[in-house]
Order: structure tokens, then C-alpha cells, then sequence
């Protein structure tokens, strides 16, 4: 059937106009959804939500909630004849660790606890890559709705009271609600934003002076309350190029470790950091390097790769693995393989 020629002009003519609303529509939605980012806020329990309760005042990614005053925490270097005396030597350990999971069965991690003898290094989850605290702590209100916190204070009192070698486990530079509340101490992006993660996370420079207070106020409480150790992962720069940082990278990891360990470790209590691989620049003093995710047959290299005169003391496996390999070094497995 031949369509005639002006019903043929009629459909061109409604084709072109067609095109064009979709191009308007298109123009209009794009405006749209860059006018609308400005309202989208991260959370941790929903991810990303719109919230236009949001003023406009503020530039994008600055409606953090003001910081509140930090007190100042006096940083002492050891130097000359008034050094702190961090020679004592650490131990092998060959302990086990009770990860976020395990702390929501309570009893259960006691039941196991009671049939380990004294001395038994244990390694406990404090804190959340969110922010939140597992424990009662005074350095921030934020607590994990998940687990009963007053049953984590009594496990802690339990492990210090009755000769366990306990160890604190938390992430350093990873710390969604604190660059949230601080956005001056976290990792900024070109455009003005902090720069988050996959798992909607901010993190912290490690240079800026509200960070290391935050982290030395933290290591001080687990002091405190009894802990022998602290170990602190997620201690590096995230590998991305979104973040500004006028800076050597790898130095300032290095410096904020050593002060960290000058400002917090005795002869009792150690700083210790979790690392990326074997080329962690480790502190000198109390201080130990725990890796993860290392195959079994690498273990031996791994440790040879560290230069560490007694690697089996200053180097620290964490995994769910049984083989003996692990075993020439300190090494800890789950409560669960206790049993």
C-alpha cells in the first residue's frame, strides 16, 4: 500500500517533533538529577537516601554536622635520657580473635573463653569501619545496634581480670561517622566532597592533627581499660585517584605510625598495625605487624620479605587456616578453632 505523499510530509514533520521532545526530556532530566544530587545523603543502615531538609546554603558534600571542640592530647616524643622504656620484649603468640560476628553470641564466646588457659593471646574486635563502637567508650557516643554493648563490657572486664593476653582490633583511617562530624580531617576529593568508598565510607587524613588526637584518644581508652595491645588496620591511603593529598604518601604513613607509638605504647602495652604487605614501615619499639589473607605457603617469604631480626615475635598471622606453616610465627585463628 503506498502512503501518500502529504501523510508522508505529516509523519516526518511528527517524527522531527517527537525527536525533539525527547531531547528536551532528556536535557530537562539530566539538569534534573544533577540538581537533585545535592540532596543525597549516605547512610550506613540504608545507603543512599534523599533528604531535603538539606539547606542549600552549603556547598555539596559539606552538611556535615559541625565538629565538636577536640580537647587537646599532649603528643610526647621519646628522645634523650627521659625515653619510655619500650625494649621489653613481646612474646610469640599463638592466640585466637572474636571477630563482629562472634561478639553477637555472647555466650557462647565465654563458654569457649572459660576452657583456654591463662595467657591465651585473644583478639577482640572494638569497632566498626562505621564508626561505632562495640564497648562503652567516652570518645564517641556512637554504638552498633546489633550488639549488647554492656555484655562486651563484661567480656572485656572478664578477659583483663583473668590473665588473658587481650588484644583490640579496630580500623584506623576508615570512619564513616567521624569524617562525617569532621569533615576538615577527612580525605577531600577535587570537588570539594570527602571522598567514600564502596561500602560508603569516609576516611581520615592521616596528617591532619584532629585524626591522630581522635586515634591517640581511642588507643588511650583501651589502655585504660586493660587491653596488652592495640593493632589498627585499615592504616593506609586508599588507592584511588579521587583523593587531593599535597603530601608524600608513604612518609606520612610512616611518621603517623612512629607517633603514634611514641605517644601511646609503654612497656606493657604495645601499638601495633595491620599491613597491606611485608613492606609496612613497622615503628621502632613495642610494635607488631599482623597480616591477613596470606596463603600458607607464603608465609615463610612473607616473613623474610619484612627484615625483621625476630620475625616470628614482630610478625603476626591472622586467618582461619590450619596449617602448621603458620605456626613458626605469632599467629591467630578463630575462637571457633579453639574447639
Amino acid at each position: 500500500m503506498t502512503i501518500p505523499f502529504r501523510t508522508r510530509q505529516t509523519l516526518k514533520r511528527l517524527a522531527k517533533l517527537l525527536m525533539i521532545l525527547l531531547v528536551v526530556a532528556a536535557v530537562a532530566m539530566a539538569f534534573w538529577l544533577l540538581w537533585l544530587q545535592r540532596f543525597v545523603v549516605y547512610t550506613a543502615e540504608e545507603g543512599a537516601i534523599l533528604d531535603f531538609s538539606i539547606s542549600l546554603e552549603f556547598a555539596p558534600g559539606e552538611e556535615a554536622v559541625p565538629p565538636e571542640p577536640v580537647p587537646p592530647v599532649s603528643i610526647y616524643y621519646n628522645e634523650g635520657e627521659d625515653i619510655i622504656d619500650t625494649s621489653t620484649e613481646l612474646s610469640q603468640l599463638h592466640g585466637y580473635y572474636i571477630d563482629e560476628e562472634a561478639l553477637k553470641d555472647i555466650e557462647t564466646v565465654r563458654t569457649q573463653l572459660r576452657a583456654l588457659e591463662a595467657g591465651t593471646p585473644i583478639m577482640l574486635d572494638v569497632k566498626s569501619i562505621y564508626g561505632n563502637f562495640f564497648y562503652s567508650s567516652k570518645v564517641s557516643s556512637k554504638r552498633n545496634s546489633d550488639l549488647d554493648t554492656a555484655a562486651v563490657d563484661s567480656l572485656i572486664s572478664y578477659l583483663t581480670t583473668n590473665g588473658f593476653y587481650v588484644i583490640a582490633r579496630l580500623p584506623a583511617l576508615r570512619d564513616y561517622y567521624y569524617g562525617l562530624n569532621n569533615v576538615p580531617h577527612g580525605l577531600p576529593t577535587a570537588g570539594g566532597y570527602l571522598w567514600m568508598d564502596d561500602d560508603y565510607c569516609y576516611w581520615l587524613n592521616p596528617a591532619s592533627q584532629g585524626t591522630q588526637t581522635y586515634l591517640i584518644q581511642i588507643i588511650n581508652e583501651l589502655k585504660g581499660l586493660g587491653f596488652d595491645e592495640v593493632v589498627l588496620y585499615d592504616f593506609y591511603f586508599p588507592q584511588t585517584g579521587s583523593i587531593v593529598f599535597n603530601g608524600d604518601k608513604a612518609q606520612t604513613i610512616s611518621d603517623t605510625a612512629k607517633l603514634l607509638v611514641s605517644s601511646c605504647s609503654t612497656e606493657r602495652f604495645a601499638v601495633s598495625f595491620t599491613g597491606q604487605d611485608a613492606a609496612f614501615p613497622l615503628p621502632e619499639g613495642r610494635s607488631r605487624l599482623y597480616m591477613q589473607d596470606v596463603a600458607a605457603a607464603d608465609a615463610s617469604y612473607m616473613a623474610s620479605q619484612t627484615g625483621f631480626a625476630d620475625p616470628a615475635v614482630y610478625l603476626a598471622f591472622i586467618t582461619d587456616v590450619h596449617d602448621t606453616r603458620f605456626d613458626a610465627y605469632s599467629v591467630l585463628r578463630p575462637l571457633d578453632a579453639a574447639h
